[in-house]
């Protein structure tokens, strides 16, 4: 859908006007004709409901979703959509919030395995037939004022908002056998997480997280040791 598309929210005591600018724009740019908005179920508000699919977009903290996703896939098929940006660019605004000091790119970049920084806080719903994941890999904006309110390594500069700017690619994950992509076939098996984080460069960190998500759906197992470092295998 056009991002400058008018939606409606059946829920008036929430509204887009309270959201962030990233998750009420993704909104907009996932949402099709049909789709309801703001729609209460089973006690909770959705972002969007089509046919007979619950749509929630997270862009961080699954932690605090879990509750309400794990009631949610007992009657429903749930799909959260997360959005990872691959390029960031940087804008610092005056304490007024509006005089623009700088914008730049951002050094870091980020990549489907980002996903697992958040997925580790609910790997086990990938065992669901109701859950399902959709990645939206973007192009982003984010807002930091310098009103001296932030973090001293930011030298109290805030994070204000994020804006999204573009989205690059879509990466769905229907099922626990979707997650295969994350592992490369060209890796010698049995593997460890050094050898996934070296075939895929990223820092070990973040192919332990993959292992202990992908451990969780039983799409692989540990088939024993090579000095300290665990070994895997996929599952048959």
């Amino acid at each position: 859908m056009d991002m400058n598309t008018e939606l409606e929210a059946e829920c008036k005591s929430i509204g887009l006007e309270n959201e962030r600018s990233l998750h009420a724009s993704l909104k907009k740019w996932y949402a099709i004709s049909g789709d309801r908005l703001e729609v209460r179920i089973d006690g909770y508000i959705i972002d969007l409901v089509r046919n007979d699919i619950l749509i929630e977009i997270q862009t961080r903290n699954f932690s605090a979703m879990g509750k309400k996703l794990r009631k949610l896939v007992l009657d429903h098929k749930v799909r959260l959509i997360h959005p990872i940006a691959i390029t960031k660019w940087i804008v610092k605004l005056e304490g007024d919030g509006e005089t623009i000091i700088s914008r730049r790119k951002s050094p870091k970049t980020g990549s489907i395995y980002n996903l697992f920084d958040e997925l580790i806080r609910i790997p086990d719903l990938m065992n669901n037939d109701n859950f399902s994941i959709e990645v939206l890999m973007i192009i982003e904006e984010e807002i930091r004022i310098d009103d001296g309110k932030g973090s001293w390594r930011r030298k109290g500069v805030s994070i204000s908002d994020r804006r999204l700017l573009e989205v690059v690619k879509k990466v769905k994950l229907i099922d626990k056998y979707d997650f295969s992509i994350f592992i490369p076939e060209s890796i010698d098996k049995p593997f460890s997480n050094k050898t996934l984080s070296k075939a895929v460069g990223v820092p070990l960190s973040k192919a332990r997280k993959a292992t202990y998500c992908l451990k969780k759906m039983h799409l692989i197992k540990e088939v024993g040791k090579k000095g300290n470092e665990l070994l895997f295998e996929l599952n048959n």
